[in-house]
């Protein structure tokens, strides 16, 4: 419930965004969105699995960050904007160098003196990835980050959403997933296989067929082991928190790094009993985002 109606019915503020092309060096794109006047502070905000700048839960954090003081950029994962990205190529859950490329655009174009990262979901992946696999290219600036909901072990997760239970949520992720495929088809004629794509019922399935070998990897196994971000986690130097709840029904038992967080002095774990999936409502009728307090109280804090 906390899952589904936070969706549902969190109020998604309008907010005066600037919209922006960034052009990377293979010869794709990433749209961004600035929602700035200059402040000293900029959060980047990642978002989930065939999610966008659009999703409530992208834009409440937006909105309150901003009434907190903070200038916002949010991005959209390659293919996650309005228009098709130009390459065959996805986004995907380790796919740190389009976060690089935008903390890098981010550092050049504004002029706020602190960065802090804010994942959801797979954007929770990415960003813990990002901070542990090379901390040495992290910037100065990035001085903090915050993820919720995170599939730390992706196999893991990805064995925990192929249950019965879940079964709702997997179809809703595989039509949309399964149409950017289609989409992919029409754009790149005899590149992909898609006969029996409609059969495809799990993300072991689909990450075998497609996400995989499009970007690079040998199976769904090599894609989840090379991309987890809980073997990085020990190697992060930013102060960083995530945020897992113990009912989301995503997330199996190794996507709760204790361990890791007990022998760090920069990874912090925070396992609240309630939540959901990136729901967190601060209230009955979900209208607000207790993730958003959560975030700013973390990042304000020295």
């Amino acid at each position: 419930m906390q899952t589904i109606f936070s969706a549902l019915l969190r109020r998604a503020p309008q907010l005066g965004a600037r919209a922006e092309r960034l052009e990377l060096a293979d010869g794709d794109f990433l749209d961004l969105s600035w929602v700035e006047v200059g402040r000293p502070r900029l959060a980047i905000l990642s978002h989930g699995l065939e999610g966008s700048f659009q999703d409530s839960y992208i834009r409440s954090m937006a909105a309150a960050l901003v009434n907190a003081g903070w200038d916002v950029l949010a991005w959209n994962f390659r293919g996650c904007g309005p228009k098709p990205n130009r390459l065959l190529r996805t986004y995907h859950s380790g796919a740190t160098a389009d976060l690089s490329a935008v903390i890098t655009h981010a550092c050049a174009q504004h002029p706020a003196e602190s960065l802090a990262l804010i994942g959801f979901s797979l954007g929770g992946n990415l960003t813990l990835k990002y901070l542990g696999e090379n901390p040495s290219i992290v910037p100065p600036a990035v001085q903090g980050a915050v993820v919720f909901s995170t599939p730390c072990d992706l196999a893991n997760s990805s064995s925990a959403l192929a249950s019965v239970a879940n079964k709702l949520y997997m179809e809703r992720f595989l039509i949309s997933m399964r149409e950017k495929i289609r989409q992919k088809d029409r754009l790149f004629p005899g590149k992909l296989d898609v006969r029996g794509l409609e059969r495809i019922r799990t993300f072991e399935e689909f990450d075998d067929r497609f996400t995989a070998p499009i970007n690079g990897f040998r199976d769904a196994a090599e894609y989840w082991q090379k991309n987890s971000s809980r073997q990085f986690l020990n190697e992060i130097r930013v102060r960083t928190l995530a945020v897992n709840a113990r009912n989301d029904p995503f997330l199996g038992l190794l996507c709760f790094p204790r361990e890791e967080a007990y022998a760090s002095e920069f990874f912090h774990l925070e396992i609240p009993a309630n939540g959901g999936h990136v729901g967190f409502p601060s209230g009955p009728v979900a209208a607000e985002s207790w993730a958003a307090r959560r975030a700013i109280e973390f990042l304000d804090r020295p």
